[in-house]
């Protein structure tokens, strides 16, 4: 597996200008002969079919919803960061590209990082062109607040529900170019398998979901935007469809998966609260503006908040991180939490908690300013808890929320399978070992309207206009072969353990030993019984129903066995990882409960090749050289 970056020369800031006067164009009259089929109609998919659409190629859009608007996109709550320092708080772009450096870890592609700060303001005038209603101060400027891993005011935001507008506004986009007749748009539709034909990527192979039909869809290009895989551990803040299989299943065809076990955790999300549950509920970074950390001093203290003085409060993060105290970056946020339930000084009946208090804020801004920065946060908290989050301080615990890790990419954003690129989560690119809050909407937008229509055409032009293969080749056959041999090994075992059940033994055994701490004898526990319950799965899961119709305990299925691979790849590559970095917290490498990175060894993107199933994955390295910025402990003290 050959790893070229792709990196343009040149100093840091001219890097991608350079790129996009260099790089190899695609003539107008030419576009519309080349067709691009893209993968999830999320913030980054959306963005990135309407635009290639409105250039002039052929789209067709694959939405596994019965509409866009579904995507797991809404669910991003607090905002989208840009480098615009309207605060004249000495924000800048380098200012937001080290922080994000930093705050993976020193991690992540420094020209691909320094490009996404580039083209950040652009996103919020892109948006403000479709009418995002972002909030605004009195004098009519665009408002901003503060997120975790940064001392500026660079987050842009319409309440608490930023995702939900961002993603409308690239809804409109996509729907004006579907009306138009230029995107073909197919929802409930579900990429099933890559099809490669001379070792490039030229179709997939999907199931509509509510007739079973398979069909072929033949293509140029492929673009995956299909978010990412943190509901391998089945509970997370993911929406329940969310899923790994669109890139699983190019792995599977050659594509190389980098830094699987970089999964972060939110510290910000409403406790566990029974075996009955389906997914958590993620409260929003932008909470923690306003919202302080504590826990009591004294262990088991299970006396109602009202009731514990100030005097017996530990407000853990101002005494931990005084610099950043609230605003901690989501990995050392997390951890912290897990260290003061683990003194057993946790709140709620499972002492698995912490409370996030706003009393001090109401108390300087008044009830009513509250309510209107994060009145729909208190009110989902209140849906779910019964409790009102004004009187009594919320509780909260962190769960599993992102995967920085996904498909590695190139600088142009394609994989190692030419003609098949990835954007947003689904790739491993921007945000290292750990993301910053309020970065993932501006990485999916930035590589959606940005990124993909200035390096896509690079590929194209080196594809001769129609030569685009037919569905009925031999490799869209074997692929359609292979996808309902699958289906009906799912549907022949008929077991009597369902899905659901192996789906939480997965969770559990993945979250106790590649959690939110990591150590050897764990992960090598983990890399032994995944096998067995993989095997398990194949010999006892009952998939009722038929292939040929709306099935969708099918298609959790197919999604769960998924799942049972790459949960064991994760533990590899959390295994062969020997250092502590972002959120991967390596029991043996620490110092004083903080990070202890090894820069000699590790400072590389780690990369897997399938070898094939029942067969150990090869790791491949992608070394991180740091030319502009110097690698540092991280310090938010």
């Amino acid at each position: 597996m050959k790893l070229d970056s792709k990196i343009p020369a040149g100093p840091l800031e001219q890097k991608w200008a350079r790129h996009i006067a260099e790089n190899r164009l695609v003539a107008p009259n030419n576009k519309r002969k080349y067709h691009i089929v893209v993968v999830g109609t999320g913030l980054a998919g959306a963005s990135a079919a309407a635009t290639l659409s409105e250039l002039g190629y052929r789209v067709t859009a694959i939405c596994f919803h019965d509409t866009a608007r579904r995507a797991h996109s809404i669910a991003a709550q607090g905002g989208i960061n840009a480098a615009k320092n309207y605060q004249n708080d000495g924000d800048s772009v380098w200012r937001l590209f080290y922080d994000t450096v930093k705050g993976g870890d020193f991690r992540a592609r420094e020209a691909n990082v320094h490009r996404l700060a580039q083209v950040s303001s652009g996103i919020i005038d892109q948006c403000v062109g479709q009418g995002v209603p972002f909030a605004r101060e009195y004098g009519g400027l665009l408002a901003n607040r503060s997120f975790g891993g940064a001392q500026v005011s660079r987050t842009f935001y319409a309440r608490g529900q930023t995702g939900q507008q961002l993603l409308l506004g690239a809804y409109s986009a996509l729907s004006k170019q579907v009306g138009a007749g230029a995107i073909t748009m197919l929802p409930n539709t579900e990429m099933l398998d890559l099809v490669v034909v001379d070792g490039q990527a030229k179709g997939i192979v999907a199931r509509n979901l509510n007739t079973g039909k398979l069909e072929r869809i033949a293509a140029d290009a492929v673009v995956l935007a299909t978010g990412g895989y943190g509901n391998v551990f089945n509970l997370s803040t993911y929406a329940r469809n969310s899923n790994a299989t669109a890139i699983w299943r190019a792995h599977r065809r050659g594509a190389g998966f980098a830094n699987p076990c970089f999964t972060q955790i939110h510290p910000t999300c409403i406790p566990v609260s029974g075996d009955y549950q389906s997914k958590l509920t993620l409260m929003s970074e932008s909470l923690r503006n306003d919202g302080r950390c504590w826990v009591p001093k004294r262990e088991g203290d299970k006396r109602r908040p009202q009731e514990i003085p100030e005097a017996e409060r530990d407000y853990y993060l101002e005494r931990m991180y005084p610099a950043f105290g609230n605003l901690a970056p989501r990995d050392i946020a997390s951890r912290a939490a897990k260290r003061v339930c683990d003194e057993k000084r946790g709140v709620g009946e499972s002492g698995l908690g912490v409370y996030l208090d706003f009393s001090d804020a109401i108390n300087r801004l008044g009830l009513e300013t509250i309510k209107e920065r994060y009145g729909n946060l208190f009110d989902i908290y209140h849906e779910i808890t019964d409790e009102d989050a004004y009187g009594t301080p919320m509780r909260i615990f962190p769960a599993v929320h992102y995967t920085m890790g996904g498909l590695w990419v190139d600088y142009n954003l394609m994989s190692t399978i030419p003609g098949l690129f990835v954007l947003g989560e689904a790739n491993f690119s921007d945000h290292g070992a750990n993301r910053l809050g309020a970065s993932a909407l501006m990485q999916g937008l930035a590589d959606g309207y940005f990124v993909i229509p200035n390096t896509i055409c690079g590929y194209l032009a080196t594809q001769k206009p129609g030569s685009c293969p037919s569905a009925d080749g031999e490799e869209f056959q074997a692929a359609e072969a292979d996808v309902t041999a699958r289906i009906e090994r799912l549907l022949g075992v008929r077991g009597k353990r369902t899905i659901t059940d192996f789906h939480k033994a997965l969770g559990r055994l993945l979250w106790e030993n590649c959690g939110m701490a990591r150590k050897r004898a764990n992960l090598e526990k983990a890399i032994r019984e995944i096998p067995g319950l993989r095997e398990e799965f194949w010999q006892d899961v009952n998939v009722p129903g038929e292939a040929g119709n709306l099935n969708q305990s099918l298609e959790r299925a197919g999604r769960v066995a998924d799942f049972l691979e790459l949960a064991e790849l994760m533990c590899r590559d959390a295994l062969a990882r020997e250092e502590s970095c972002g959120c991967h917290f390596r029991e043996e490498y620490e110092e004083a409960g903080e990070c202890k990175r090894n820069d000699q060894d590790f400072a590389h993107a780690a990369v897997w090749e399938w070898q094939g199933e029942d067969k150990a994955p090869v790791r491949h390295t992608e070394p991180l050289a740091y030319e502009f910025v110097k690698m540092a402990t991280r310090s938010y003290k």
